[in-house]
């Protein structure tokens, strides 16, 4: 009786320590399983999503700088053609207004036959040119000088009956027509033609083209 009693003891105690030894060793995988998960959740998963953030924001960055980049670009270029495009417009505008005025200014212009003042002359014409006005006032002297008040103003009128630019026109000569007559020798300075004006004054209002004559030669050279 008391050998079968030691015996059942024995076998309770050897179970109770196997007991024991599984559920230590069941403590410590479980721990081990939760140190695993909180690496896994809190350590790698996290660099994980940092990456894919970091790279996936990088990209969109990147994305988004060349889009930017491009629509600005675009932009430039649509503002350069229409300011070209503006300006082509306006110029041509100011051309066509300009081409609107002298051919008005040409309708305007009646022009006959004169008579030649020598054997020079190619062609001679009259206008009905206006005085071109003034800012000289009181009694009149004609100034020859050259950048005197009357010159500037003689080559406005000279301009005026030859149709040539004052910025384009070289003057030849000026020279004493007469009581408040001068007369002008010019000519455009990429054309051949030479040009003789004869121009009257008129108190108040400057000088009157009167004539033009066409020269065969410049007999103004020196």
């Amino acid at each position: 009786m008391s050998n079968d009693k030691h015996s059942r003891l024995n076998k309770f105690e050897k179970r109770r320590k196997n007991t024991k030894a599984i559920s230590i060793f069941l403590l410590v995988g479980a721990f081990l399983l939760i140190v695993l998960l909180g690496i896994w959740f809190f350590g790698g998963g996290n660099d994980e999503t940092e990456d894919n953030t970091t790279s996936n924001g990088g990209k969109e960055s990147s994305d988004f700088l060349i889009t930017e980049q491009e629509d600005e670009e675009e932009t430039d270029e649509n503002a350069s053609d229409n300011d070209s495009e503006h300006n082509d417009s306006n110029r041509e505008n100011s051309e066509s207004e300009e081409n609107e005025e002298e051919n008005q200014e040409d309708e305007n212009r009646e022009i006959e036959p004169a008579e030649p003042s020598d054997d020079n002359v190619a062609q001679a014409y009259t206008g009905n040119w206006e005085p071109i006005g003034t800012e000289q006032e009181g009694p009149h002297t004609t100034d020859f000088n050259t950048g005197s008040q009357d010159r500037i103003e003689i080559k406005r009128a000279a301009s005026v009956a030859t149709g040539i630019n004052e910025d384009d026109m070289i003057e030849w000569w000026v020279e004493n027509g007469g009581d408040q007559r001068v007369i002008a020798t010019v000519s455009h300075r990429d054309e051949p033609d030479v040009y003789r004006v004869f121009l009257s004054w008129v108190d108040n209002e400057g000088w009157q083209p009167t004539k033009v004559e066409i020269l065969i030669e410049n007999d103004k050279i020196r």
